[in-house]
């Protein structure tokens, strides 16, 4: 195992009914209450907040209309309502669209320049509103980590942010508000979670990590079998606990201290589909996943076999694969360009968008060749 230092300063509140207690976490404080559309009204989380807030004697402001793949011009809007009033702390109420934007708001509060240079390693954040949170879709686990993911309309960018001032300081996480996520959806999530586990689990360069790979391979059955579940029967709370507890574990740093250096391919690559075509980050991945694993075949068979044996009980590195595109296929996520409406023609300018992000996380290897050649296993 190689050395590490494994750092998570987030509370994480975990159970039914605990949405009612995150006033208590803001009392007597001001904050910019940041989410995405109505449907938090709708199922009656909203009303939840509200009173808890009202009750702990927390004063706030609203800022609806997140978008499912947050963008720049929100967060600058956001940020400037935030300075207006302001604000001592951001309570973000949503899923990982709602608190990334709340860490770039959070980061951008204190910054007299453009929030887009942190993102672009212009500059570096070294203040930043807190940030609570009370999570209505498991997916991404922002709520237990310290990065954020926004994308810029008018350069066509979806890049990252990081710093030990982004981490949540308390997360409210109710399995009984992911109830009523669309079925869609909760396949976007499981999809997410998987492929965080997997990159790690797949570029890590240090082979003798017994403990990292076991939790892995754990997580990865138990997203696997509560997403049947939830998909079955959407009220099916010890699901949606176990499901909403892996995606969280599967982002938090836990699961790849050790492991030596590693990357995210995957998620480079599936940042560009996101950043110009809009698609959904989960359906990004799920596309970009089994054609990444095809394309690498040949260097990960012997990995691609143990995976393939413990999480699936096949044998043999394609059908390891083949289980893993089968699964995705099964819970209704793409795993073709063609089925987001991506025309084959469009690799080229796919590969030519997401080369400056492996440059900027140093993923020398991703040539736009390299990752067009990937790219044509999910034509």
């Amino acid at each position: 195992m190689r050395q590490f230092v494994f750092y998570n300063p987030t509370q994480i509140v975990f159970g039914e009914g605990k949405t009612s207690d995150i006033g208590r976490y803001l009392k007597g404080q001001k904050c910019l209450f940041l989410y995405g559309s109505t449907s938090i009204k709708q199922n009656g989380i909203y009303d939840k907040v509200i009173d808890s807030l009202k009750n702990h004697d927390v004063t706030f402001v609203e800022k609806s209309g997140v978008k499912p793949n947050p963008v720049l011009s929100f967060v600058h809007e956001a940020i400037d309502l935030a300075r207006k009033e302001q604000v001592d702390c951001i309570l973000a109420v949503g899923g990982g669209s709602v608190i990334d934007t709340a860490k770039a708001v959070a980061a951008g509060f204190y910054y007299r320049g453009d929030v887009w240079d942190f993102f672009v390693d212009k500059a570096r954040i070294t203040k930043a509103l807190p940030i609570y949170v009370v999570l209505t879709l498991s997916a991404t686990a922002s709520e237990m980590n310290s990065g954020a993911v926004i994308t810029n309309e008018a350069t066509k960018q979806k890049f990252n942010i990081r710093s030990e001032g982004l981490f949540p300081k308390t997360s409210i996480l109710d399995p009984t508000n992911t109830y009523t996520v669309p079925k869609k959806q909760a396949a976007n999530g499981s999809v997410d979670a998987i492929v965080h586990l997997l990159e790690g689990y797949f570029t890590g360069k240090y082979p003798n990590t017994p403990i990292q790979d076991g939790f892995v391979e754990t997580l990865v059955r138990t997203v696997i079998a509560t997403t049947k579940k939830i998909l079955e029967n959407p009220t099916d709370y010890d699901a949606r606990a176990n499901f909403m507890w892996s995606a969280t574990l599967a982002f938090n740093g836990l699961t790849t201290a050790g492991v030596g250096d590693y990357g995210f391919p995957n998620h480079m690559m599936g940042h560009s589909l996101s950043a110009l075509y809009n698609v959904d980050h989960g359906a990004s991945l799920s596309i970009v996943f089994p054609a990444w694993l095809k394309h690498n075949e040949p260097t990960l068979s012997d990995r691609l076999t143990r995976f393939g044996k413990e999480v699936f009980g096949k044998t043999g590195a394609k059908e390891a694969i083949a289980a893993m595109e089968e699964y995705f296929h099964a819970i209704g996520a793409p795993v073709r360009l063609s089925e987001v409406n991506i025309d084959k023609g469009e690799i080229k300018k796919i590969a030519e968008n997401a080369v400056s992000l492996a440059k900027k996380w140093g993923l020398k290897n991703y040539t736009e060749d390299v990752i067009a050649k990937i790219l044509e296993f999910a034509a």
